[in-house]
């Protein structure tokens, strides 16, 4: 196994369908073969992390609560994974490399064993695809820098409901993170 991996994050119904309660609709849409390909091209030799956003029914704690609607509910089709992304999800999730964790918070690292999962198999080099890049892709991408990692976010990978908040978020990634933003 390489030292890469590939980090699919928010990638579901929810967040992607034009029927999603918090969608970006066609951006999101749009990067799903890319994000396809880049899974084909690591399931072989590379390890994979689905990281999905986890909210409960009227959870009234939760910050997320007073900023959005509720999306991603427990155990609704909402938080499945989207499309051709799910369905390929589903022929090679029980394979050693490919990994699915919940979240509860926009940062793909806090609150869950990612940090560790990366270091026990001795990833430095990670690819971040999925939505939102100025909300959970960005946070994500903040601390995989703060935690040292080498970041690459291909932008044709990522895509969000605010086009100007996923304009911003590509620069900062690129001149504050010193991540390889590619096209």
């Amino acid at each position: 196994m390489s030292n890469k991996a590939l980090i699919i994050v928010d990638y579901s119904f929810d967040f992607i369908d034009d029927s999603g309660k918090l969608t970006c609709g066609k951006p999101g849409q749009e990067i799903e073969t890319f994000i396809t390909q880049r899974i084909k091209n690591y399931h072989n030799q590379q390890e994979i992390f689905f990281l999905m956003d986890l909210h409960y029914e009227n959870d009234k704690f939760h910050p997320e609560s007073k900023l959005f609607p509720n999306h991603n509910i427990h155990q609704t089709p909402g938080r499945e994974l989207y499309g051709e992304v799910g369905r390929l999800y589903n022929s090679i999730k029980d394979q050693m490399n490919v990994h699915y964790l919940d979240k509860t918070r926009y940062d793909s690292f806090y609150g869950t064993p990612l940090d560790s999962l990366l270091r026990e198999r001795q990833i430095n080099d990670i690819e971040i695809v999925g939505v939102c890049t100025d909300i959970c892709i960005l946070h994500t991408a903040v601390s995989a820098y703060n935690l040292g990692y080498n970041i690459t976010i291909p932008i044709r990978g990522v895509a969000s409901f605010n086009q100007d908040g996923h304009q911003w978020a590509l620069s900062h990634f690129k001149n504050s993170l010193g991540a390889k933003v590619e096209d």
